[in-house]
């Protein structure tokens, strides 16, 4: 594992931990950075999907598949983050 697969780790995960996964060329794995808010999140995820159409715009990457989204730490494991009516990070209003 290297220092970026988890940016920002806690020691201690805790109920409620949020944390972003972003594959910036599939297949390849994820890698990881711990969040205090879903607003946070957003922000990261647009900059991230930004930064790779950049990328491929500029020539950098001559194509790209890329994957992302928020993660809450719940019952002893990691699911896909939903606000309170069931819409998930990219169309959540919350954020």
């Amino acid at each position: 594992m290297s220092k970026y697969d988890e940016v920002g780790k806690p020691k201690e995960i805790k109920k409620g931990q949020l944390r972003v996964w972003h594959i910036p060329q599939m297949p390849m794995k994820a890698f990881r950075v711990y969040v205090k808010t879903p607003k946070d999140a957003k922000a990261i995820l647009n900059v991230l999907a930004i930064y790779d159409l950049f990328q491929f715009e500029n020539k950098i990457k001559p194509d790209y598949s890329n994957a992302q989204g928020l993660e809450v730490f719940e019952n002893g494991e990691w699911s896909e983050w939903e606000d309170n009516y069931g819409f998930d990070i990219d169309d959540t209003e919350e954020a």
